[in-house]
């Protein structure tokens, strides 16, 4: 499906003073300068509620971007279980397979050897039974994740336990645009920039997910040694997701 053929599917979303513009098939998600008093939020998205989730294996996504302006706050697109968006009610554990960008001081840092920010391809699947029979132990296992001895010989089970797969992309990347790739298989999935490939995993969701794009001015923070925070940062110029030659189909 492509941006014409998809018509009325996509659902706009604009909270705060954000902006969603789409003229000659390409989409411009933007947030004016504002502070970091309230969430901004500008979005696309091919479900109303997690119940008009559809997309499953084998399913391929593919879309050209870029993006303008010094970017804080988190964006991408791919395909996540809306597990959590600031001012709604609820949570869910997050499941996702996408491009994923996120600023200081935003810190989700739970694959090993890379940094809690930046540019990435990734997956996330706390849904999975590893991670379930671990939840009884997880206050345990963040206290001792504060010892680096402990962290360097435990953590990668925990990250499995995550599903966690990712690679840090060169930043570079994001001034001008780029070609995306997901291909998302039953046992696994390939992520591609420009065709070549960027990320390979075998461990993805097993359940049906949303697609989205977006771009927002929150940050969080999850660690293994059990630091958690959320917020809302200032927006000091306009930042934007340009998308164009989106399509979803099947492999």
């Amino acid at each position: 499906m492509t941006i014409g053929q998809l018509g009325n599917a996509w659902q706009i979303t604009r909270l705060g003073d954000a902006q969603v513009i789409c003229a000659n098939d390409e989409w411009c998600l933007t947030l004016p300068v504002a502070s970091g008093a309230k969430y901004h939020d500008a979005q696309i998205s091919d479900y109303k509620t997690t119940g008009d989730f559809h997309n499953a294996p084998p399913l391929r996504l593919s879309l050209k971007a870029r993006f303008a302006g010094e970017l804080r706050g988190t964006a991408g697109f791919g395909f996540w279980n809306h597990a959590f968006v600031p001012g709604e009610r609820g949570f869910r554990l997050p499941q996702a397979l996408w491009f994923f960008f996120s600023s200081p001081p935003g810190n989700i840092a739970l694959a090993k050897g890379l940094p809690g920010h930046g540019w990435k391809a990734a997956t996330f699947d706390a849904r999975n039974w590893r991670f379930l029979g671990l939840l009884p132990v997880a206050p345990l296992g963040c206290l001792l994740m504060r010892s680096r001895h402990m962290y360097d010989a435990l953590w990668g089970i925990g990250q499995r336990a995550l599903g966690v797969y990712e690679v840090l992309l060169d930043a570079a990347l994001l001034d001008d645009y780029h070609s995306y790739n997901i291909d998302w298989r039953a046992d696994g999935a390939v992520f591609r920039v420009d065709d070549s490939e960027v990320l390979r995993t075998d461990s993805v969701p097993g359940a049906r997910l949303g697609f989205v794009a977006w771009v927002d001015n929150q940050y969080a923070i999850v660690t293994p040694q059990g630091h958690f925070g959320q917020g809302t940062l200032a927006v000091p110029q306009r930042q934007s997701l340009y998308i164009r030659d989106l399509r979803l189909g099947a492999l």
